[in-house]
């Protein structure tokens, strides 16, 4: 099986995996315990806390783990929305993920009003078509960091600047859940004050996120019952889970320029494989970050040849998995103003360091194959 659907979850790296091995068995103790069992876990977790903040340019305190990305977004908007002071007004954009864009509907229940900003022909999100949507009773603005299906890079440093010049009360969250593996990340010399963030998308297990809160920023718990993570999210923590996400992200920081021309590589050459097929073009821009590509396959329907591709060994996405079982079009691919046709045409391929470029060529080729034979 040919694996290249990376965005929308990566294999556990045997490391990671290794890692986490004391804390499903042996290191069993409950990290708000006071005995030695306890003290052991809270270490695990410290430690784990201090890897991801060296990785993200952030304090470890201002690091609350989570239940997963969806979690950490919900968290960032709902939490600035209860310390808002009755500001009701937020901004994002039409690119979101469905964690975005479900709980601000979830908000608009609540009273809040939610602008949309949409992106510009070329597909692109610009800094003044945010910034011209924020008003004095505007409490949030919320950009992703890297699109899930597109891989498309937005400019979050330069529109949460922005908009802090036009109204610095105004705190800005970003889903950076795509970003974590691919960009290089600095919080401390952002202007963003949430961020989230997702285990599972960089080699580490499911089931753990995480939510960067800067330090002074407005916001309140959304989960209480409990003491833990500094107050801002109740319940025992995943300890083997955070152990996991802090092991991983550590070996990225230590194979980062390696990993990047790895993945680099492996884009390349699967879209080489691909040249010369009439009726291919790429959706995702050619700045992307380089683990997702997003393809059209003029006169071939998405659910066909994730099918067919599916039964050949190699396995890809027509969008986010957490629209799987979905009939909808990509909402993201709809935004960018591509009609119908095209949008139920296309293809997300994304590529990990596990892949190597012989399989990735081959299941390029695979694909080819599958193409031709759909139109003929």
């Amino acid at each position: 099986m040919i694996y290249l659907d990376n965005a929308a979850t990566t294999q556990v790296h045997p490391d990671v995996f290794e890692a986490m091995q004391p804390y499903l068995a042996l290191q069993y103790g409950n990290p708000s315990s006071i005995h030695a069992f306890g003290r052991a876990a809270k270490a695990a977790l410290d430690k784990a806390r201090a890897q991801l903040a060296s990785f993200v340019g952030a304090y470890p305190q201002e690091l609350t783990f989570t239940s997963g990305g969806t979690e950490a977004i919900h968290a960032a908007l709902f939490g600035s929305f209860l310390a808002s002071g009755g500001r009701k007004h937020l901004v994002t954009t039409a690119l979101e993920h469905h964690a975005v864009l479900h709980t601000c509907d979830f908000l608009r229940t609540l009273g809040c009003e939610v602008t949309i900003v949409e992106p510009a022909a070329d597909g692109r999100i610009r800094v003044e078509d945010v910034v011209e949507r924020v008003r004095p009773d505007t409490f949030l603005v919320s950009v992703m960091a890297v699109n899930n299906e597109t891989g498309a890079v937005l400019p979050v440093t330069d529109i949460a600047r922005a908009v802090k010049e036009k109204v610095p009360t105004v705190q800005v969250h970003s889903d950076m859940v795509q970003a974590l593996g691919t960009l290089r990340l600095d919080l401390h010399e952002s202007a963003v004050d949430f961020a989230s963030f997702s285990g599972h998308k960089v080699y580490g297990p499911k089931g753990v996120g995480a939510l960067y809160i800067r330090k002074g920023s407005n916001w309140k718990a959304v989960l209480h019952g409990g003491a833990q993570e500094r107050e801002r999210r109740a319940g025992t923590e995943n300890v083997a889970g955070i152990v996991g996400f802090g092991a991983a992200v550590h070996r990225l920081h230590e194979h980062w320029d390696a990993h990047i021309r790895h993945i680099i590589g492996l884009r390349d050459a699967f879209w080489r494989a691909l040249q010369g097929l009439p009726g291919v073009t790429r959706n995702s821009p050619q700045d992307a970050v380089p683990s997702i590509l997003n393809v059209w396959f003029e006169g071939v329907r998405s659910d066909t040849l994730l099918m067919r591709l599916d039964m050949a060994g190699v396995a890809a996405s027509a969008g986010s998995a957490c629209t799987a079982g979905s009939l909808e079009p990509s909402h993201v691919l709809q935004a960018c103003g591509y009609p119908d046709e095209r949008v139920r045409q296309s293809i997300r391929f994304s590529f990990s360091e596990f892949n190597s470029e012989e399989e990735v060529t081959r299941g390029a080729e695979i694909t080819r194959d599958i193409v031709q034979e759909l139109r003929r």
